[in-house]
Formats: C-alpha cells, structure tokens, sequence
C-alpha cells in the first residue's frame, strides 16, 4: 500500500469515527392555532422532503400531542433545519397568523 493511499485512509477512518460519534438529534415541530394543515404540510414537504400524506399525518400528530419530531439527523443539521422552520414566514392564509412555527431540537433519548 502506497504512503499516498494510506494516508487518505486513515483520513477516511477518522471522518468516519468523528461523524459515528456525533449523538443524533431530533427536530420537534411545536404546535401553535395560528397555522393551518395545509400551512404545515407545505413546509414539511418543502423544507424536508416529506410526501403529503406523511406530513399531513405530521400535521395531524402535533395538532393533537403539541409536538411532532420531524427529523433526526446530525446536531448541526437539525440546527439548520430548525432555523429553517422558524424562517419559513407566517400562514398567507390565516390572518391572525404573524410568523413561523417554532421548533425546537432535542438529543435522541437512548
């Protein structure tokens, strides 16, 4: 095995213990009365690539518990992801509605 190649190797191991290490995290949608299914079904499709029926049982889920885990990824990812709910903007079709849904992220629970 070349000096070259054993190098990237050990380089790929490290990666690879670094990124197992990281604990996952899960993104919680939070409810709130001032956005719609549809609202929520749109965002969970947009911003995470959930089909309508799966975000619509999302939507149905926080509804009823209050919250909903929508992801769980990586710490920085689901960071990202909970910034991205909180800037998705207010429901155009509830009135009363003046921003985003919150979110929070929480450890995975062994």
């Amino acid at each position: 095995m070349s000096t070259e190649t054993l190098v990237r190797t050990k380089r790929a191991t490290k990666t690879d213990e670094r990124t197992r290490q990281q604990p996952p995290f899960n993104v919680i949608l939070l409810n709130d009365d001032d956005h719609t299914y549809e609202y929520v079904i749109r965002m969970l499709g947009q911003l995470f690539g959930h089909s309508e029926q799966k975000a619509y049982l999302m939507a149905k889920e926080v509804d009823n518990i209050g919250r909903v885990i929508v992801l769980t990824t990586t710490k920085e990812h689901a960071e990202l992801k909970r910034d991205q709910i909180h800037a998705f903007g207010p429901d155009p079709l509830l009135e009363r509605s003046a921003g985003s849904m919150s979110a929070v992220i929480e450890p995975l629970e062994d």
